[in-house]
């Protein structure tokens, strides 16, 4: 399970501040995986001090078994935010690959070498999953500068 943590800073530029995978012991039953990541989660998140959390919500494939297993980990995820009191916020795949390399069905490399684009970094070092998490994280602070627009519109038009 990846995750990024991404930093806006004053000229608007992102920072890529943190990322990797969480991973579960193999081999042990599912209950006990999803609350050593949960555990992980929490951990994470005190470590870190997000403002806020995204998460991509579930593609429905073909596998079934693939999309229930993502659907697992970004509960624990949620979970995990709600009970540090954070704001939570979800987006499509197609929602993420827009914002990110402005195309909605852009390849996976495609969105690799946008982020690596966008956060100064090498895209070869970072996990797939991670740079899954970095991507969403750029989305979200795409959206939050474009609702903070919006507001600021409409302050302004009274």
């Amino acid at each position: 399970m990846g995750y990024g943590l991404v930093r806006q800073g004053k000229g608007g530029s992102c920072v890529a501040e943190n990322w990797g995978v969480l991973k579960a012991t193999r081999g042990r039953l599912l209950g006990p995986r999803l609350h050593q990541l949960y555990s992980q989660m929490l951990s994470l998140i005190g470590d870190l001090r997000p403002d806020e959390v995204a998460v991509e919500t579930p593609f429905v494939s073909i596998n079934a078994r693939a999309a229930m297993a993502i659907g697992q980990a970004q509960g624990l995820t949620l979970m995990a935010a709600a009970e540090e009191g954070l704001p939570i916020s979800s987006y499509s795949p197609s929602q993420v690959k827009l914002a990110v390399s402005g195309y909605g069905h852009a390849s996976k490399y495609q969105v690799q070498q946008a982020i690596a684009l966008q956060l100064d970094i090498d895209s070869e070092g970072i996990p797939e999953d991670a740079a899954d998490a970095l991507a969403v994280a750029l989305c979200h602070v795409q959206n939050l500068n474009e609702a903070s627009l919006v507001a600021v519109e409409r302050i302004n038009l009274k």
